[in-house]
C-alpha cells in the first residue's frame, strides 16, 4: 500500500470543500470589488490593465474573506454586512412609462414618484409582514402565513389566503377585480 502524500491530501480536501456546491452566500465583497474594478473609469482598457495588476492580490483576498468570514456571518445571521444595498437608489420604469426612484432601506424600500410623492414599503420581521405608508397613513399589504407557502391579505373588507404559486396569483387577480376577470393574456 502506498503512502499518501500530505500535500496531495490537503489539496484534495481543500478542493472538495471549495468546489462543492455547498458554498452559500452572496459573495458581497468579491462582487463589489469586481464591479468597482470593471467600472472604475470610462475606459475599458484602463480598467483591464488595473484589474490585471490589482486582481492578482485583491481577488484571492476578497474571495478568502468572503468564504471564511462574510459568508459564514451571512449563513448564521441571514445578513451579509458587505452585500447590503442600504442607501442606494435605483431608477425604475413604471408601467405608466415614468421613472420612479427606488431607495433601498434597511427594512424595505422608499419609492419617490416623478411628482415627488413618497411611498414607503416596510418589512416587519416580527410579524413577517409588508406594509405601505403614504401621506402619514400606514396599511399592511400582506403577511406571510406560518406554512411559508401562502400569504394573508385583507381585500374588500375580508381576510383571504393566497398560495404563492400561479394559481394563487390568478385567485388574487380575480378577487382584486371583485369577481370580474377578463382574459387579456
Amino acid at each position: 500500500m502506498r503512502k499518501i502524500n500530505l500535500k496531495v491530501a490537503v489539496c484534495l480536501l481543500a478542493g472538495s470543500c471549495m468546489l462543492s456546491s455547498c458554498m452559500v452566500g452572496s459573495w458581497g465583497l468579491f462582487n463589489k470589488y469586481a464591479d468597482w474594478q470593471t467600472h472604475m473609469t470610462d475606459n475599458k482598457f484602463v480598467n483591464a490593465v488595473v484589474g490585471f495588476v490589482l486582481g492578482v492580490i485583491c481577488y484571492p483576498v476578497c474571495g478568502l474573506v468572503d468564504a471564511l468570514v462574510l459568508n459564514t456571518i451571512e449563513f448564521w445571521s441571514g445578513d451579509n454586512p458587505v452585500a447590503s444595498n442600504v442607501g442606494k437608489t435605483q431608477n425604475v420604469m413604471g408601467q405608466d412609462g415614468r421613472l420612479y426612484a427606488v431607495k433601498y432601506l434597511k427594512d424595505g424600500y422608499e419609492v419617490k414618484a416623478p411628482n415627488g410623492e413618497i411611498t414607503l414599503f416596510t418589512y416587519n420581521k416580527k410579524d413577517n409582514s409588508w406594509s405601505m405608508s403614504q401621506n402619514g397613513f400606514t396599511k399592511e399589504i400582506f403577511r406571510f402565513n406560518e406554512d411559508g407557502k401562502s400569504i394573508k391579505v385583507e381585500m374588500n373588507g375580508e381576510t383571504r389566503d393566497f398560495t404563492l404559486n400561479e394559481q394563487g396569483v390568478r385567485d388574487a387577480e380575480f378577487a382584486a377585480c371583485n369577481g370580474l376577470y377578463f382574459a387579456a393574456r
